[in-house]
């Protein structure tokens, strides 16, 4: 994106001028630096005189809330005059609390958007007031705006993630994957294992040499999470076993430019009755299809698990950080990422990226209707996208949470790591208000990562043992390298941010709905099946009757849409 390009230079200037809190970070600063540093100048002042505005927010994932007196949350709010109260879902699915919110008609400041809460009308139209708030606007560029608008044309929601500054730094693997404990591939000599049967060849192997943990807890070779709208880490594996890349909903052919359906391929049948296969042999845990989230949680934590399909974030943050407190690392039980096809000359897509990161413009952060102070609102998120607090959140206090080295690049020291891993010093130190907007690739500076996990040496370093040694086995010094790395295969990727908005409102919403229900009630039924192939037959039945042709059709007109678009801009 040439805008974070072009301002990285600013950026670094405007820091070391000790410019802080709400620095513009957009093309928009090269005019009107000083202006804008006398409205960050502003804001810090009612921080420092006590009058700090409060706000509150919800988001429907779980998260951990963090104590009223956090420390760099308050060092945050003395700066830029602003702090937020942030719940998180708690033993309800997303949906149901969207409904409990709408019923009541009284929501937070800020919320997780959602499609039900816009037909609701519980969201502010954001378009009018971008254009005063610099960081917001230059977070994306006009092209990108434009994408996020709804069919009235107006914005809702600032989508949150995926946006790399100048550089991409990723080392962790954030999306899905085929998962394994280090402790199963040091047993076998670190394998190559590149292929579905490969995986769960070396599962049955290994439980059967080694059927219980050190302590004597019995292993548990696989384990599944179909939980609400968690069950994509049992329905889309086929896509990306077949070689594409994450577009959520549809095979897209690169060479056609033709939608298919990742649910009735020839691959599809083979995985899930790879799955049925293994069930039967006692490898698949029979809990998979009646566990919650946060028993599945739980279940991963005791480092039982030898391997389950996932998304990292879906799983990582909590599960590590309790893996390390307990000293289960040593034993070899934190994961790696396998990016596994059908079969060798398949080439794997797991993840597929642009420099300037994917767009997923199906969600993000909205402002309710019943936040009484919009405007203040809004340089809230503003001020969190400024250089100096984006590096509070990411990377804590320095001489507290880091240091800064001779060559001026930060790191953590050994206590420190511990200590940021520890569940209470985060909720009373540690504020990094995560779903909120933020950058990742380089920190303003221009020289460090914009968090601890995308600092080259910082990663390593703070990664257990096991891990580190799993790794170097295989020539890797990052999760990135040991899935690899695509780039977005075509103008229309990913597909996901159509589908995610579909309603009843057409037939192919409609569809697309029923397809997701059917699948949620039936695959759990075909893995347990006695007979798979009436089990896969029955399943195929009751599919076809969603009519996921009106979906295909719809996704298709969509491919066309996205692709005429990339035409016209590309002749100007």
């Amino acid at each position: 994106m040439k805008g974070k390009k072009v301002t990285a230079l600013l950026l670094a200037g405007a820091m070391a001028a000790s410019m802080l809190t709400g620095c513009g970070e957009g093309e928009k600063q090269t005019a009107g630096n000083q202006e804008a540093g006398n409205q960050d100048t502003a804001s810090g002042d009612k921080g420092k005189s006590g009058e700090i505005k409060e706000f509150t927010a919800f988001f429907g994932v779980p998260g951990s809330e963090i104590n009223d007196d956090n420390e760099i949350q308050q060092i945050i709010a003395e700066k830029i005059g602003a702090k937020c109260k942030e719940t998180w879902l708690t033993g309800q699915t997303a949906e149901e609390a969207d409904g409990t919110l709408i019923a009541g008609g009284e929501y937070p400041d800020f919320i997780g958007s959602s499609g039900r809460l816009l037909d609701a009308g519980a969201l502010v139209a954001l378009d009018d007031y971008l254009d005063n708030y610099p960081n917001i606007k230059n977070f994306y560029t006009d092209e990108e705006w434009d994408e996020i608008r709804q069919a009235d044309g107006h914005i809702y929601w600032i989508p949150q993630f995926g946006n790399i500054w100048e550089k991409d730094m990723t080392t962790t693997h954030n999306d899905e994957a085929f998962w394994i404990q280090t402790r199963v591939l040091k047993w076998a000599g670190y394998p190559q294992i590149k292929t579905m049967d490969q995986y769960f060849d070396l599962l049955e192997s290994y439980v059967a040499e080694n059927p219980t943990m050190e302590n004597g807890t019995p292993n548990i070779p696989y384990t599944i999470l179909c939980e609400d709208w968690r069950y994509f880490c049992l329905e889309n594996a086929p896509q990306f076993l077949d070689g594409y890349p994450n577009d959520g909903s549809v095979l897209v052919n690169p060479e056609t430019l033709t939608v298919a359906d990742y649910n009735t391929t020839p691959t599809a049948k083979l995985y899930f009755g790879k799955l049925n296969e293994e069930f039967k042999k006692g490898i698949v845990d029979p809990e998979s299809f009646t566990q919650t989230y946060d028993e599945y949680i739980a279940k991963l934590s005791t480092g039982r698990v030898l391997g389950m399909i996932d998304q990292w974030w879906n799983f990582a943050y909590s599960v590590n950080d309790s893996l390390k407190l307990q000293g289960l690392g040593e034993e070899g039980c934190n994961y790696i990422p396998l990016p596994l096809t059908i079969s060798e000359d398949v080439k794997n897509q797991w993840r597929a990226t642009s420099p300037d990161g994917t767009l997923n413009a199906t969600g993000g952060v909205a402002v309710s209707v019943s936040c009484k102070d919009v405007e203040g609102a809004l340089q809230f998120i503003d001020d969190l996208l400024s250089p100096e607090i984006r590096r509070l959140r990411a990377w804590g206090v320095e001489g507290v949470d880091y240091e800064v080295g001779e060559d001026g690049l930060f790191y953590r020291t050994d206590e420190m790591r511990t200590k940021v891993a520890d569940t209470a010093y985060k909720a009373s130190h540690l504020c990094s208000y995560s779903y909120f907007p933020q950058y990742s690739g380089l920190d303003a500076d221009g020289i460090n990562a914009a968090s601890p996990s995308e600092q080259p040496k910082e990663f390593f370093d703070s990664l257990p043992k096991d891990v580190q040694e799993c790794l170097q086995a295989y020539g890797c010094s990052t999760y990135i390298d040991m899935v690899g790395t695509n780039d977005e295969p075509g103008p229309w990727y990913p597909m996901y941010s159509y589908s995610n908005n579909m309603t009843t409102a057409t037939p192919g919403g409609t569809a697309w709905i029923k397809m997701g229900e059917i699948k949620h009630e039936w695959l759990p039924k075909v893995v347990m099946a006695d007979d798979f192939e009436k089990g896969w037959e029955e399943y195929m039945e009751v599919y076809a009757a969603c009519k996921p042709e009106d979906f295909l059709a719809e996704m298709q007109e969509e491919l066309d849409r996205r692709m005429k678009l990339a035409e016209e801009a590309k002749a100007k």
